[in-house]
């Protein structure tokens, strides 16, 4: 009964510690991580918005975010989202060349797995 009772209670406390942990941090709820943009028209900059929600129980704040290069900007919210609330990562992206691109925004942050790696990706024409 004894051994029971220890194992039980192990269980216990691993899963109350996994529940305090998760609502002792920020974490990013994201309606979507990719976006294609398909056909766009060579020098003339499109916009993407990565929606998201701070699902946990602490302030998310957003340390960086950049481009996987001089071609795509990214405006990020520069103060605390609180926990329940949203925001949003625009990525700008003018492209200079004629042909199918694949770039990357790279988001650092206080949330679970600290780092997010965010795709956009479409065709050039002329």
């Amino acid at each position: 009964m004894k051994r029971i009772l220890m194992i039980a209670s192990c269980l216990w406390l691993v899963a109350a510690s996994v529940l305090i942990a998760h609502s002792l941090s920020a974490v990013f709820k994201w309606d979507e991580t990719t976006h294609d943009f398909g056909k766009i028209q060579r020098s003339k900059p499109v916009v993407a918005e990565f929606a998201f929600t701070n699902n946990g129980g602490v302030p998310l704040v957003i340390s960086n975010a950049r481009g996987s290069c001089g071609c795509t900007g990214v405006e990020y919210p520069k103060e605390a989202i609180l926990p329940g609330k949203a925001g949003k990562i625009k990525a700008t992206f003018n492209a200079a060349a004629v042909g199918t691109f694949n770039k990357t925004v790279t988001v650092e942050s206080n949330a679970e797995g600290g780092t997010k790696v965010l795709t956009i990706r479409g065709e050039v024409i002329q």
